[in-house]
C-alpha cells in the first residue's frame, strides 16, 4: 500500500476570536484561512449551508504536521458537546512549561479550549512530526474498532488492549487512541480526521467499505476551490458513528501550501465579524447547535 498520511482533526468552533487567542497562546500559528459563502458538498463544515470559515493552524506546515482544522459557522455561537472526543496529544517540553493547566495523574497538563475540547499536553521532547503526537476518541467496541480502521482503513496496529487500542500509518505520524467507553453521543460538537491517500487508491478504499457493509458519508467526490487546486475526497463513517475524510494526496498538497497572509486574512475577518451584532439588531441571539 502507497503511503497514506494522518493531516488533521476537525473542530467545530463557535468563538473563533476566543478559539484562537487560546491555540496562539500555546504555540500555534496560522497556517491557512478561507472564507466561504455556502456549505461545503462535504458537510466540511457540518449539515449548516450558510457562510462558514476554515482556518487551519498548527505547529507546522501540513506536510508533515498533524495539525487542526477551525471550522466557523457564523451564525452559531455554541456547539453541544459529546463524549466522544477525548483529547488532542501535545508532547512538547516548551509546550508544557509554558501551558497553564491542571495536572492530571500521569503528570501532563489538561487545558481546555473556550469551546471546551480538551488537550493533554506531556513533558517530553516532540516527536518528529511536531508536538502533535495524536488523538484520543472513545470506542464503545475496542476490537471491532480496531478491525475497521486497520482492516477497512489500513492503518496499523500499534498497540491493543481489552480497553485501548493505538493505531496509525506510521510511527512518524500522529497516532489514533481509542479508549473502552460504554457509550458514545456526539452530539453537535462531532469531529473529522483526516487522511491523505493516493488519489488512485480513493475509489478502491470505498468500494471495501461498502462490500464490507460499511458506511460512505460521501461517496467520492472532487471539491472545488476557487483560485486554488481541485481535491477528491471519500468521507467513512466507522461503526461508533466517528468522520473520517480521505482526501487525494496530490491535490490536497497542492491546497495545503503555507499561506503567509494567513495570519493577515483571519485577523480581518474577525474584526469584520459583525455577526454578533447582526442578530442583536435583529433582536435574537445565534444559535446554539
Amino acid at each position: 500500500m502507497t503511503m497514506r498520511r494522518a493531516l488533521h482533526w476537525v473542530f467545530k468552533i463557535g468563538d473563533r476570536a476566543a478559539t484562537v487567542n487560546f491555540l496562539r497562546g500555546i504555540g500555534m500559528q496560522v497556517l491557512r484561512h478561507e472564507e466561504f459563502k455556502e456549505g461545503c458538498d462535504a458537510a466540511c463544515n457540518g449539515p449548516y449551508q450558510g457562510r462558514w470559515s476554515k482556518t487551519m493552524i498548527g505547529y507546522g506546515i501540513e506536510d508533515s504536521n498533524f495539525v487542526l482544522e477551525l471550522t466557523y459557522n457564523y451564525g452559531i455561537d455554541k456547539y453541544e458537546l459529546g463524549n466522544d472526543f477525548l483529547g488532542l496529544n501535545i508532547e512538547s517540553n516548551e509546550v508544557f512549561a509554558s501551558a497553564e493547566g491542571d495536572k492530571s495523574s500521569d503528570g501532563s497538563k489538561v487545558l481546555a479550549s473556550p469551546d471546551g475540547y480538551k488537550f493533554h499536553v506531556e513533558d517530553r521532547s516532540a516527536p518528529p512530526a511536531g508536538p502533535v503526537a495524536g488523538i484520543t476518541l472513545a470506542s464503545t467496541n475496542i476490537q471491532r474498532t480496531v478491525d475497521f480502521w486497520n482492516k477497512i482503513l489500513g492503518l496499523t496496529i500499534f498497540e491493543q488492549s481489552e480497553s485501548m487500542a493505538k493505531l496509525g500509518f506510521g510511527k512518524s505520524q500522529a497516532f489514533i487512541k481509542f479508549v473502552h467507553q460504554s457509550e458514545i453521543e456526539h452530539a453537535k460538537a462531532y469531529g473529522r480526521v483526516a487522511f491523505s491517500v493516493p488519489i488512485s487508491e480513493l475509489a478502491d478504499a470505498e468500494k471495501l467499505a461498502r462490500e464490507s457493509g460499511h458506511t460512505i458519508l460521501t461517496p467520492f467526490v472532487t471539491l472545488k476551490t476557487d483560485g486554488k487546486a481541485d481535491v477528491s475526497v471519500v468521507i467513512f463513517g466507522d461503526p461508533d458513528g466517528y468522520e473520517i475524510c480521505f482526501v487525494g494526496d496530490e491535490g490536497f498538497r497542492d491546497l495545503s501550501q503555507f499561506d503567509p497572509d494567513g495570519n493577515k486574512l483571519l485577523d480581518q475577518a474577525i474584526a469584520e465579524d459583525k455577526s454578533n451584532e447582526w442578530f442583536a439588531k435583529k433582536g435574537i441571539s445565534k444559535s446554539s447547535a
